[in-house]
């Protein structure tokens, strides 16, 4: 065991692809709480497909892809939260609008270059092993000051999260929280687009914090438990890679949905087990 465990470390790239699936899962699996506390799972989804124009323009200008998918990420978080806020349309409508509008924008702008298929199909669905140092030190610096305004905003969120009528009551910046919220969210999904890629996003966002959800209703304990499944979905996955030579990202998720499942059915409160023989 010892040796199957180490064996991979014996490469660099492995070990860079462990540190940053450790990152990935344990950032996406904390602010994730708050997206399946929220309902925001399809605004999410949204998100991680609205970032295609700017990974477009970075690619046809040879800029950093990284730095057009983060603009692009900003600016549609902002987008979707103004239409919202101003009463112009309902979430899930403009999510919707912005959504399709941009990843349309994305594949136009792409289809213009004959190898695009090719060259960017790690950004759709992850290239762990591809992290570079550079990469590294990006998403933890990202990763951590996401973190950072999780602890330092933490009960301002949560009054946010799960009433919004007192924290208006409280006098708390609520408009302020909630641009705040949707930026921290679109930095994460640009963070996570090397390890899972923008297919399958959501499901690190959402199927961690779910499953912690199943299992307590206690908030960190919630978040405890996400970072918990997040990172060793996101690790698993990496040795899958390694051993079973499948790609890397959606075998991490593959491994969320099974922790998910397993919760689903065998949870001592709320599982379908459980459930059905109280009933016998």
């Amino acid at each position: 065991m010892t040796h199957w465990l180490l064996e991979p470390l014996a490469y660099s790239f492995m070990v860079r692809g462990l540190l940053a699936s450790l990152l990935v899962g344990t950032v996406c699996a904390v602010l994730g709480t708050y997206v399946v506390v929220k309902g925001m799972a399809f605004f999410g989804d949204a998100l991680a497909h609205a970032i295609l124009p700017g990974v477009a323009v970075a690619y046809l200008a040879r800029w950093p892809l990284f730095a057009g998918a983060l603009v692009t990420g900003v600016i549609a978080a902002v987008g979707i939260g103004t239409l919202t806020r101003r009463g112009h349309l309902k979430e899930d409508t403009a999510t919707g609008i912005i959504f399709s509008g941009a990843f349309a924008l994305g594949i136009a702008l792409l289809s213009t270059v004959e190898t695009y298929s090719v060259d960017l199909t790690h950004f759709l669905f992850g290239n762990v092993l591809g992290v570079s140092t550079a990469d590294l030190w990006l998403t933890a610096g990202l990763g951590g000051l996401v973190l950072l305004l999780v602890a330092a905003f933490y009960k301002e969120f949560l009054v946010l999260a799960f009433d919004p009528v007192l924290a208006r009551m409280l006098r708390l910046p609520t408009t302020l929280l909630h641009y705040l919220l949707l930026v921290m969210l679109a930095v994460t999904v640009v963070v996570s687009l090397q390890t899972v890629g923008v297919a399958l996003m959501v499901a690190m966002l959402v199927t961690p914090a779910a499953t912690a959800y199943i299992l307590t209703r206690r908030m960190p304990a919630m978040m405890g438990l996400a970072a918990l499944f997040g990172s060793l979905s996101a690790v698993a996955g990496l040795y899958l890679s390694f051993y079973v030579n499948v790609a890397s990202g959606p075998a991490a998720v593959l491994v969320c949905t099974v922790l998910f499942l397993v919760a689903l059915l065998l949870s001592p409160r709320r599982g379908l087990v459980w459930e059905w023989a109280r009933r016998r």
